[in-house]
């Protein structure tokens, strides 16, 4: 349900900086029309593509958040057009079921056979509850898809930010992972949570200027 303004404090930062920056809502996002069928995180790879290639007349440099290094995986691991990458929390991995975990699924598919809406209010993460019937759809093709095969195709260089105190995406899971992945990445931890790149904006952006502008 996020959308571009969480990167409120990297808009001013990178422009002040020199970059041209530009922030994209996915479709069915923010700002952005709604979607009419369920996309997977190919179809988002193919918008992203599309949107590069109207809005960039060169290899730009990628900064994706969470469910946005799930799309830039995808997107990178066939088609090289982004000079830099940098991953924020990125999510992309599926872990394995437990006991528990199967047991609520199983609750919640004999609930909804007599009860739909009942089920459809009382299951699942608050996130998932606050989601269309479109974007419900949309999440479960997205959440099932696991990143790492896209991840080891990656070629340019990349650097992983996480923060130290992320409960959605441990940097000692996603995190850890995702650097061993990709071949020319390093890992870096910071204070913060899922969405560091606000709490601690301005390690952050420090971080990832040297980055982006080291040769």
């Amino acid at each position: 349900m996020s959308d571009g303004r969480s990167f409120y404090y990297q808009k001013k930062f990178f422009s002040d900086a020199g970059f041209k920056v530009i922030i994209p809502d996915f479709p069915g996002f923010g700002r952005s029309a709604p979607i009419e069928s369920a996309w997977s995180v190919g179809d988002y790879a193919d918008w992203l593509k599309k949107f590069i290639s109207y809005t960039c007349s060169s290899a730009p440099h990628i900064i994706a958040h969470s469910f946005g290094a799930r799309v830039a995986f995808r997107l990178l691991c066939k088609d090289c057009l982004a000079d830099k990458l940098v991953i924020t929390g990125g999510a992309g991995l599926v872990k394995q079921r437990t006991k528990a975990y199967r047991r609520k699924v199983a609750a919640y598919r004999f609930v909804k056979k007599f009860f739909p809406s009942f089920a459809e209010s009382h299951f699942g993460s608050e996130e998932y509850r606050a989601l269309s019937p479109i974007m419900r759809q949309s999440y479960k093709k997205i959440v099932n898809e696991d990143a790492r095969a896209y991840a080891r195709r990656i070629d340019c260089r990349t650097l992983l930010v996480y923060g130290k105190e992320d409960k959605v995406t441990p940097a000692e899971e996603e995190g850890k992972i995702f650097s061993d992945c990709i071949a020319d990445s390093r890992l870096e931890v910071i204070e913060g949570g899922h969405f560091c790149f606000c709490e601690n904006a301005k390690t952050f952006n420090d971080i990832v200027l040297k980055f982006l502008t080291e040769e």
